[in-house]
């Protein structure tokens, strides 16, 4: 089966990348896309390794993505990933700021987890 999304990027997460057990360099990278449904929705899925350069996704590209959605277990918790694997871009975009007073309001910038206990979650 074949999982594919499609919207406009609205928030780009800085890339992550490290060392692995192997060795080997990684990275990885994650975006939120909104789905131009009735009801948007928000959806973050990654990027890894070279397509993180080969795609270079910016804020407002409408685009299309292919996926595998992977969950696994860590401490009697389940995480889900969507890890694109191709990204179709369209010639269509959303500016990337609104316009205030002539002047241009730039989109949030991710800053990281506000401090507290990491389960901290309200759901």
């Amino acid at each position: 089966m074949e999982n594919k999304i499609e919207g406009n990027i609205i928030a780009v997460m800085p890339e992550a990348g490290g060392t692995g057990k192997n060795g080997n360099p990684w990275k990885k990278q994650d975006y939120v896309l909104e789905t131009k449904d009735n009801y948007p929705k928000k959806i973050c899925f990654n990027l890894w390794g070279d397509k993180v350069d080969q795609y270079a996704l910016k804020i407002g590209e409408f685009v299309t993505v292919s996926l595998d959605i992977e969950s696994r277990e860590y401490n009697g918790k389940w995480y889900t990933d969507l890890k694109a694997w191709k990204v179709e871009k369209s010639g269509e975009t959303q500016p990337s700021g609104a316009s205030v007073n002539g002047g241009t309001v730039e989109p949030p910038v991710f800053q990281g987890p506000p401090p507290g206990p990491a389960d901290d979650l309200p759901f």
